[in-house]
């Protein structure tokens, strides 16, 4: 004898229709994360440094190289298209080697500061050190007065002219607008020394001012007696000597009689 499906089985066979819902569902899903996935995994051609370029320096076609990412609204390099228009110039700020670059890091020429002079420093090969100069680079000008007195000033590479065939260089420096007359003066006597400072170095001190650690001037040295206090065993002003009778007083008088005076 035939057995009539149960009510359950019947119910299944009767909802075909939310099998083909659900079907759908699924297709429309992973639809949609192909295409966000194609969205987000897009890649893009950007600029990047092919090598660390310093403040000031001007870019050349060695510098850049063209690299492909994935695209990503917050970032925002230039466009390899605009590989010519990057090239000539001037960086910024400090570049290094696979950096992206953007617009920021970049201008035509660079702007001083409201109280910075540039001032033209001419040096011998023998005034200056074996390290090549950079843009950005702190420097300190050494200055030999008369007497064997010396005196420096910090300074930070501008521009870096063409090296002659003696060895001389011209290089632009920057430095406050108050120093930019003393250091004019100092080039015109020839009598400089160009040191290369490390970047995380402070500031030179002032001319005159004393080394860290070093007393100032007229300040007692440590250990040294200060003017007007009296040195331990030595006499007070108006005192007397030791062994010596205090006015007014007679001395004691010398014992008589120890043969034949």
């Amino acid at each position: 004898m035939p057995r009539t499906p149960g009510r359950t089985l019947g119910a299944r066979r009767r909802r075909p229709a939310v099998l083909a819902m659900a079907v759908a569902l699924i297709a429309a899903g992973g639809l949609g994360g192909a295409v966000l996935y194609n969205s987000t995994g897009q890649r893009v051609s950007v600029l990047a440094l092919a090598r660390d370029v310093s403040w000031g320096t001007t870019l050349t076609e060695e510098d850049l190289v063209v690299v492909r990412i994935a695209g990503d609204p917050a970032l925002k390099p230039l466009d390899a298209a605009d590989r010519s228009k990057a090239i000539g110039m001037r960086a910024t700020t400090d570049l290094h080697r696979g950096g992206l670059l953007t617009k920021a890091d970049l201008a035509q020429s660079l702007v001083l500061g409201p109280t910075q002079l540039l001032v033209g420093v001419s040096a011998k090969r023998t005034q200056l050190p074996a390290t090549r100069l950079l843009p950005g680079m702190p420097v300190i000008v050494v200055y030999t007065a008369d007497g064997a007195k010396t005196e420096s000033l910090a300074a930070t590479v501008y521009t870096v002219g063409r090296v002659e065939s003696d060895g001389s260089l011209v290089f632009d420096a920057v430095v406050g607008a108050a120093d930019a007359g003393r250091l004019a003066a100092w080039v015109a006597s020839g009598r400089i020394q160009v040191v290369v400072a490390p970047r995380t170095a402070d500031a030179a001190p002032a001319a005159g001012a004393p080394a860290p650690g070093a007393p100032a001037a007229g300040a007692p040295t440590p250990g040294a007696p200060t003017p007007g206090t009296p040195t331990p065993g030595a006499p007070t002003a108006g005192a007397p000597a030791a062994g010596t009778p205090a006015a007014g007083r007679p001395g004691t008088p010398a014992p008589a009689g120890t043969g034949g005076a």
